[in-house]
């Protein structure tokens, strides 16, 4: 029987999910519950002067409400800027920001309740753009905090000599790159239901992708202690990054539960979605790279700005990813990078996908076209020429382990036929190839402490169950099925021998959650440091019972034993039991210390990184601008395959979401207010749009990953915009500087074009 690891499986929670037996938040019902909805603010910037709210609390069927000024501890999940409370207090900061809860019997009832409420406002100068947000004499947002201005963080750093190497060097590329803002659109919304038990005590079911983050910022905002609170995550249909930040959805529905004596839920309707947002920063860029004349890479200086809403979320972090990965995948010794991250009157912008790392790599893979056409160079010669190398460091203090990056260009190029397609298939037909790399879990949590940052308990029972209790968050990604898988390798059990309970703050221990590609890599090795011992242990039983060593025990379907002398599971699990007592053990994962070579190196470390390379075929009709993406071939460096279905359905969905920011999707507005808050409105690829999709899954077995593995889940989106960009270009001759490549942008390109050549 083939082992666990690497094969082509079903997750162990498949069954469930496709049968519709699986239990979300919105499927959640308890007796006496009462449903929730929000007045949201009509207005992008404006101080509240008075609510009324005894209309709606006179209707029959509410039970209740409850406004800003009974929440007022400002919280976040980052702990260098708390300026958010679960409803407005004071002001209102953008078009959708909630002000009023309103719980009633049903759905409409509470509807109907917000809609009497009496709220009297005075209008300010808003903030809309990042010119505005820059500008000292538009309004601070949020000034009740004393900001000096609209600036969340700023963050400048310079390694080598890049001015000497710029003015040195044989070719200097220079350009300006627009990214647009993207939301996530889970199929799931944002919700929450919250009981108050007969201890005084709260359990909320959320559907959240950061179970201990959001734990620890509910706690706060209601002036509770965390063990007064239980936070359960039950089935998750999906985040990308959109689930990480604590809601006021889990906030008020914890209140209200603790307000009113009832069950409280709350399940955001899709055009509220657009509202929560936290999605893909709007950010404008500004690079300046120098060559030698062999394509080298001499020196590379970036700026970036980056729009981010009314409240910072994660926006810090995203002030360093905007620029600490630009150094890999390739070799560079001079880099120097500026970032904002700016306050605007817009739903707060936060973690998608690829969070940070998106945009600087849409600049950066262009602008190695561009170089290579200016030096008789290819795309791929000019990438193969600049590539890391394993077991090396990065200028500014990054730690390399493991590198696929050779090898996934070389797939992906000779699966595609570039080097004898490329610039010859023909008028508005195109290749274009991008590279990039990502990291594997950040290396510090966001709030201070020296914690295992993920930890995992064991229990083998002598009916030989095995029970593994983790706090991870699996949204839909197979971070369950991992963990079951790696202790069934151990153990010499299936996958589906192993029942995984998860993110049950009062059963499981702690695990900082769904984000940053962290799960696989950290969980995994915390697994792996919980169900070794106990199988040494087992190990150790079976051995004293033949009387041989311990070494030479092994575990398969057949039972543990040796070649000659083997005893069934159970039976193993009774000697060990009798052995050494009850078998339970908890292991637990804490990264390296990275990264302190130079100040502020707390972002963009990681214990490993992923490695990914694309090459996309798209055709052009210079008559309407529309562009077909006709194929994509990519290759990621993941590691090692512990699932092989998981790792391509992880890399085809991130291609499927790179093909939707560059051709459609954008989260724009007009005044403030978003445009196309609905999934009529905001363009996602349907299976009419998503092209064929060809995966090579690489395996690079790093030192540190759990059996060698990395991750799979955001790197490989990252080369897909730029790869289309630079097919385009291979078709048209057109830089499209800015997504999505829209019919009308690549028309008015085109004709740009032709009024040149006129």
């Amino acid at each position: 029987m083939k082992g666990p690891i690497g094969a082509y499986a079903p997750k162990i929670d498949g069954r469930e999910k496709i049968t519709g037996r699986a239990r979300f938040v919105a499927d959640m019902k308890l007796p006496r519950m009462a449903h929730a909805k929000f007045l949201r603010s009509p207005h992008a910037h404006a101080r509240i002067k008075s609510i009324n709210l005894a209309p709606a609390l006179a209707i029959p069927g509410v039970y209740g409400a409850c406004i800003g000024e009974e929440l007022p501890r400002r919280y976040g999940v980052i702990p260098v800027a708390q300026d958010e409370t679960a409803l407005a207090l004071g002001k209102v900061r953008y078009i959708g920001e909630p002000i009023v809860c309103i719980a009633a019997v049903d759905e409409d009832t509470a509807r109907r309740a917000c809609n009497a409420v009496e709220v009297e406002y005075e209008a300010l100068e808003p903030v809309f753009t990042i010119e505005d947000a820059l500008n000292p004499a538009k309004p601070v947002i949020h000034d009740e905090a004393r900001k000096p201005s609209n600036v969340l963080r700023r963050v400048f750093q310079d390694y080598g000599k890049v001015d000497d190497a710029l003015a040195g060097a044989h070719l200097l590329v220079e350009s300006t790159y627009e990214y647009p803002g993207s939301t996530h659109v889970p199929l799931e919304s944002h919700a929450a239901l919250a009981r108050l038990e007969p201890d005084g005590k709260l359990t909320l079911w959320s559907s959240t992708q950061n179970p201990h983050y959001v734990h620890r910022d509910v706690a706060k905002a209601l002036g509770m202690r965390d063990a007064d609170i239980r936070l359960i995550k039950p089935a998750v249909g999906a985040g990308y990054g959109g689930k990480c930040d604590p809601f006021c959805t889990d906030i008020c529905a914890a209140y209200l539960a603790k307000k009113l004596g009832r069950p409280v839920r709350i399940v955001l309707e899709r055009e509220e979605v657009f509202y929560a947002h936290r999605g893909r920063h709007p950010t404008r860029m500004w690079l300046k790279m120098g060559f030698s004349a062999e394509g080298a890479i001499t020196a590379i200086d970036f700026k970036a700005w980056a729009e981010g809403g009314a409240y910072a979320s994660y926006g810090v972090v995203t002030s360093y990813y905007l620029g600490v990965f630009m150094t890999l995948p390739y070799k560079l010794e001079n880099y120097r990078f500026e970032s904002h991250r700016l306050y605007t009157n817009k739903p707060p912008c936060g973690p998608k996908r690829g969070h940070g790392a998106i945009q600087p790599r849409f600049a950066l893979e262009m602008h190695l076209d561009k170089a290579a056409a200016k030096l008789g160079l290819s795309p791929v010669e000019i990438r193969q020429r600049n590539l890391i190398e394993a077991n090396s460091e990065t200028c500014n203090g990054l730690r390399i382990t493991s590198v696929g990056i050779k090898e996934c260009i070389e797939r992906v190029v000779e699966a595609s036929g570039f080097r004898t397609r490329h610039g010859k298939l023909g008028p508005n037909r195109g290749l274009g190839l991008a590279a990039s790399a990502y990291m594997c879990g950040a290396l510090h949590p966001v709030y201070q402490n020296e914690m295992p940052h993920s930890a995992v308990q064991i229990k083998i029972d002598r009916s030989g169950e095995v029970t593994l209790f983790s706090g991870t968050a699996d949204i839909g990604q197979g971070s369950n099925h991992m963990l079951a898988a790696l202790a069934a390798n151990e153990l010499g059990l299936r996958p589906e021998d192993v029942r995984v309970i998860e993110a049950d703050t009062s059963l499981t221990p702690v695990d900082l959650g769904s984000y940053s590609s962290r799960v696989t890599f950290m969980a995994g090795n915390a697994c792996l440091a919980a169900v070794r011992p106990l199988r040494d242990k087992i190990a150790a039983a079976v051995a004293t019972k033949f009387a041989t060593e311990t070494s030479s025990i092994d575990f398969g379907p057949d039972g543990v034993g040796t070649d000659t002398s083997r005893v069934s599971w159970v039976d193993a699990v009774w000697l060990a039991e009798e052995k050494f007592g009850p078998l339970i053990q908890g292991g637990g994962y804490t990264p390296p210390k990275i990264g302190s070579r130079f100040r502020r190196q707390s972002v963009g470390p990681s214990p490993a990184y992923s490695f990914t390379a694309q090459v996309a075929e798209v055709t052009v009709d210079p008559e309407t601008g529309v562009v077909t993406v006709d194929k994509v071939w990519v290759a990621h460096d993941c590691g090692k395959v512990l699932n092989l279905a998981i790792v391509e359905g992880q890399i085809e969905g991130c291609v499927y979401m790179g093909v939707g920011e560059a051709m459609s999707e954008e989260q724009s507005y007009q005044q403030g207010r978003v445009r196309a808050p609905s999934l009529l409105e905001y363009k996602i690829p349907t299976v009419h749009e998503c092209p064929e999709i060809v995966v090579f899954p690489v395996e690079s077995n790093d030192p540190e990953g759990p059996l060698g593995a990395k991750e799979a889940g955001e790197g490989p989106q990252l080369s897909t915009a730029p790869a289309i960009a630079n097919a385009i270009h291979d078709a048209t001759g057109l830089w499209m500087e800015q997504p999505p490549f829209t019919p009308e942008r690549v028309l008015k390109a085109l004709e740009r074009k032709q009024r040149g050549r006129a």
